[in-house]
């Protein structure tokens, strides 16, 4: 393909036809763009403004982004693999992020390139019942991550407030109605609002890592994979665990749809340079990401290894054990906060994830509350069930539960994913490069190689 077909301007309702349908052959058919409702409602200056301006302009779908990969889900994890071997699991989160970003990056291609979301993309591309399949799979692991956002915020009100657990997961229902009302107001708006409750948690963690004041040589030493990782098998069911609850499947359908909410041009170096500042952004979302995860275990490393207190296996044992500790008043409410502050961003993005997936993958649309609703329902019903009977320690098993689900969906999102971009007749111009096709399988290989390994355990009991 020497030359690039201009595109017609896309309606309000309908999806453009890419620059690469009429000559590489994926003809889409004609249908509503991802989020119809916001797509290309963000202007980017035209060729020639500065670096900064552009960057500005695509700065935004990272930092929701990098959200999945500090929801509450993520805490125990950290939280046990700090306190038992201290800094030593740091490289684990580092790698993780690696192959977040390279993944995340794939999901910018698709959605820029080719005008779909994955899950529109694995609609046109797969059998109906196919397709359905995947949906299903798709909704399950949605739910498995709203219900990690309902139980972290119910911890979190319980910990900032002392109100029970029960009426804590209630309580999750009514941030439907804050979704909904910030909907209506414009996607930039939304994005403030996860910025600004990611940097609410940012600030915590500066604060827990100067007031637990980590051993700052080991830590960076941490940095560097060591062989105990894999020869001790507690260590490996960790460093798994982490590896395995980083990568977040929805966030591949989330990505791929909101880049979409900027105004692009149909042309080969406005697609490429599209690609280019949404990557930066992504990347520099997702190293803040890597600062939250790693400063949760530094933390537990420095307030429980570093003192000997090594069976800490939860948020609550954390939260009750980071004052008396540390000596530090503060320690254990901010840590509180920062919880809250992640269920709650995990709500928002949780939100158009499964909007983005319904409408994808069924070409239909349902009013905002319904399914906001429908999934949170999903969610809070297990987990008040749970709570009721169990209280604190059946919400952690919980908790543990469903990362599982999203590991068990991963490969549903990620395979789908390599595949499209690496295909020409799909990517024209844009499709992955051999070399970079080699790293998304191998990097393919092993999170769902680790993955596999990880449910093998959990459900053998191992």
């Amino acid at each position: 393909m020497s030359e690039i077909l201009p595109a017609p301007s896309p309606s309000p309702t309908t999806s453009p036809i890419t620059p690469f349908d009429q000559d590489a052959g994926w003809r889409f058919p004609r249908r509503a763009n991802s989020l119809s409702e916001v797509y290309a409602s963000i202007m980017v200056p035209p060729e020639g403004a500065s670096f900064w301006r552009k960057l500005w302009a695509f700065t935004g779908p990272g930092l929701m982004v990098a959200v999945g990969y500090m929801d509450p889900g993520n805490w125990a994890t950290d939280i046990e693999g700090g306190a038992k071997y201290g800094y030593m699991l740091l490289s684990v989160i580092l790698i993780s992020n690696f192959f977040a970003m390279l993944l995340q990056h794939l999901s910018v291609k698709l959605g820029i390139v080719t005008g779909r979301d994955l899950a529109q993309a694995c609609r046109d591309h797969y059998s109906k019942p196919v397709s359905f399949v995947l949906w299903v799979l798709c909704e399950i692991a949605i739910a498995a991550c709203d219900l990690a956002e309902v139980i972290g915020s119910a911890i979190a009100i319980n910990l900032l407030f002392g109100i029970p657990l029960t009426w804590g997961v209630v309580l999750t229902i009514f941030d439907v109605l804050v979704v909904l009302y910030f909907q209506s107001k414009g996607f930039r708006i939304i994005e403030s609002i996860v910025a600004g409750l990611v940097f609410v948690i940012f600030g915590c963690f500066v604060y827990e890592i100067i007031a637990s004041n980590p051993d700052y040589f080991a830590m960076a030493q941490g940095l560097i994979p060591k062989p105990e990782i894999v020869t001790d098998p507690s260590a490996l069911y960790l460093a798994i665990g982490i590896l395995g609850a980083t990568v977040m499947p929805h966030n591949l359908y989330l990505h791929s749809s909101i880049v979409q909410t900027r105004a692009i041009e149909p042309t080969e170096p406005a697609r490429r340079s599209a690609i280019k500042f949404a990557t930066i952004d992504s990347t520099v979302a997702l190293f803040l990401a890597f600062f939250v995860n790693g400063a949760i275990l530094v933390v537990s490393a420095a307030a429980f290894h570093d003192n000997n207190l090594r069976d800490v296996a939860d948020i609550y044992d954390a939260h009750k054990l980071l004052t008396p500790v540390l000596g530090a008043g503060a320690a254990s409410v901010v840590f509180a906060i920062a919880l809250l502050a992640s269920g709650q961003n995990s709500t928002l993005t949780g939100t158009l994830a499964g909007q983005i997936v319904m409408e994808g993958f069924l070409d239909i649309k349902l009013r905002p509350w319904m399914r906001r609703l429908i999934t949170r329902a999903i969610a809070v019903v297990p987990a008040l069930i749970v709570t009721i009977l169990y209280g604190e320690k059946g919400t952690s098993d919980l908790l543990v539960l469903s990362q599982v689900i999203l590991s068990l969906q991963l490969s549903f999102a990620v395979i789908p994913l390599v595949l499209f971009t690496g295909n020409k007749l799909k990517m024209g111009v844009f499709v992955n490069k051999p070399w970079l096709q080699a790293i998304c399988w191998t990097v393919s290989a092993i999170i769902l190689g680790l993955n596999g390994y990880l449910l093998f355990q959990f459900f053998t009991g191992a």
